[in-house]
């Protein structure tokens, strides 16, 4: 059999997703799966050193890492109603923030770079750029990088002033008496019109084309069986869920794994455009002449 590496993220969508051919449950055409779970910032940097053969990352991480991996069109998570928030203890408005600690997931998650999208005083903590050639005269916030599942207690405690949150954080937050200050993804989709493209699976282009689809098809047909069989794939879930209920774990599942999780699509793949164009764009990314798409 061909070994191949996997990696990807411990939350419910991912194990949802990749549970069927790390488990023997569909024919995977002579490849053996070698899984890397991870959070989805790690990846992101393990990529950018191409230490997986295949991965999840964020679309953000993948403006960088274009001429080392190609995007398979199955296993991403797009859709709508589901980006990032910017939460916080007090009733501050995103203007407020410009002058305060915000604590981020990594600096290569597509959250990270929505916000910057979103205000370009957010791009001073890691820019040598004089914040006056943005057109702003404030001073620039701190920017925190934090695991995922920890920056809503940071909040809470009051260690940082505000958190820019994904995952199963949407769905937990309000329990630790937080407020809502900013949905990243209402503002893509309002201007835009678009999807939001959070996180999508890459493989090496070393791998050559031909294996690179057999993987991209392995990975729809793993999607396919866990929509068919949405309860069996429960108790592997649970073993990386963060102690999640199995709600929060239903609602995490409906949220990120949809039709796009099948097959990017035509809306899917103007999003990612539009997001890595605007990336570079905004030089937060380089220009690279390879193609997005497999």
């Amino acid at each position: 059999m061909k070994s191949v590496s996997l990696g990807y993220s411990p939350c419910p969508n991912d194990t949802f997703i990749f549970y069927a051919m790390t488990h023997g449950k569909i024919d995977t055409g002579g490849l053996s799966f070698n899984e890397v779970l991870l959070d989805v910032e790690t990846l992101n940097r393990k990529a950018l050193n191409a230490e997986i053969d295949v991965t999840k990352i964020s679309y953000a991480a993948y403006g960088l890492l274009r001429d080392n991996y190609t995007l398979l069109r199955s296993g991403g998570a797009l859709g709508r109603g589901c980006g990032p928030l910017v939460v916080a203890k007090h009733d501050y408005a995103m203007e407020d923030l410009r002058n305060k600690r915000i604590v981020i997931p990594g600096k290569l998650t597509t959250a990270f770079l929505l916000l910057q999208l979103f205000d370009t005083s957010f791009m001073r903590a890691y820019s040598n750029t004089p914040l006056h050639l943005y057109g702003r005269d404030y001073p620039a916030p701190t920017i925190i990088e934090m695991p995922f599942h920890k920056i809503v207690e940071a909040v809470a405690n009051e260690e940082v002033d505000a958190g820019l949150i994904i995952h199963e954080s949407r769905f937990t937050y309000p329990s630790y008496g937080l407020k809502q200050i900013m949905d990243l993804g209402e503002w893509w989709e309002k201007d835009t019109g678009l999807p939001i493209p959070l996180g999508c699976i890459i493989a090496r282009r070393s791998l050559g084309d031909n294996l690179n689809s057999r993987i991209d098809r392995t990975i729809r047909q793993s999607v396919e069986y866990a929509f068919s069989k949405r309860e069996e794939p429960l108790t592997y879930i649970k073993q990386h869920s963060q102690e999640l209920s199995d709600d929060v774990i239903h609602q995490h599942i409906d949220l990120y794994v949809n039709n796009f999780s099948i097959d990017i699509g035509q809306d899917g793949e103007k999003a990612v455009s539009e997001l890595i164009s605007r990336a570079e764009n905004a030089g937060v990314v380089p220009k690279s002449g390879k193609n997005l798409f497999m």
